[in-house]
C-alpha cells in the first residue's frame, strides 16, 4: 500500500457523510475572483489584487499582507495541510468507498447513489471540515441522512470500522487516526437522527 504522508483526518467525519456541516471546522476562507468586487476572505474588506497567494491551484486575494499571513498560517496549521491536503483526501475517500461498497453490512445504502457525485461531495466536505480553504455549502448531517430507513448504530459502527482500516492502510499516525475516530464518533447522533441531548 502506498504511503500518503500526514493524511488529514481524511474520512474523518465519513460515517455515512452523504453531506454535512462541519460543526467544529476551522474557519475556512472563500476563494475570491480577482476583480473589482473581490472581497478579502479574512477581513471582509475589499481585496487588493496585488496581495495574493496561490494555494492548491487557486488564487486568493486579500485586503493586506496581514490578512494574507493569517490565511497562510491557518493553512499551515490546519489538519487539512498537515495530513496531506487535497491529494490525501482524494486518495482516502477513494479507498474508503471501495471498502464501503464491498461491505455487505452497509453497501445497500449506496445502491441508488451516484457514487461519482458522492465521492466529490465527500471530498469537498472533508476538505472544509479539516481546515481547507473552501467552505462547505452542502446539507447538514441530519438532513442528509433523514431519509435513510433502518440506519442503526451497527451501520454507523461498520462505517467507522472501514474508516479506521482506510486510515491505517494509508499509514496515518495513530494519534491522528484517534483524532479522526473521535470526530467521527461525535457525528453519531446527527447521522442517526437521534434527538439532541437536553442542555
Amino acid at each position: 500500500m502506498r504511503h500518503i504522508p500526514s493524511l488529514l483526518a481524511i474520512v474523518g467525519v465519513a460515517a455515512f457523510l452523504l453531506a454535512g456541516t462541519p460543526a467544529s471546522a476551522e474557519t475556512a476562507a472563500q476563494p475570491v475572483a480577482l476583480g473589482a468586487n473581490a472581497v478579502c476572505p479574512i477581513s471582509g474588506k475589499p481585496a487588493d489584487p496585488r496581495v495574493t497567494v496561490v494555494y492548491e491551484g487557486k488564487t486568493y486575494a486579500f485586503a493586506d499582507a496581514a490578512c494574507r499571513a493569517q490565511f497562510n498560517e491557518a493553512r499551515a496549521n490546519s489538519l487539512y495541510q498537515k495530513l496531506g491536503g487535497k491529494a490525501a483526501i482524494n486518495a482516502a475517500v477513494e479507498s474508503f468507498y471501495a471498502k464501503v461498497l464491498a461491505d455487505g453490512r452497509i453497501k445497500h445504502f449506496f445502491e441508488d447513489i451516484n457514487m461519482d457525485k458522492q465521492r466529490r461531495k465527500q471530498k469537498e466536505f472533508l476538505a472544509a471540515a479539516f481546515g481547507g480553504p473552501i467552505a462547505w455549502t452542502g446539507k447538514d448531517l441530519r438532513k442528509a441522512h433523514a431519509n435513510l430507513p433502518g440506519l442503526t448504530d451497527a451501520h454507523f459502527d461498520a462505517v467507522a470500522e472501514n474508516l479506521r482500516k482506510t486510515l491505517e492502510e494509508l499509514h496515518v499516525k495513530k494519534e491522528l487516526v484517534d483524532q479522526v475516530m473521535a470526530i467521527a464518533a461525535s457525528t453519531r447522533d446527527s447521522v442517526l437522527n437521534h434527538k439532541p441531548a437536553a442542555k
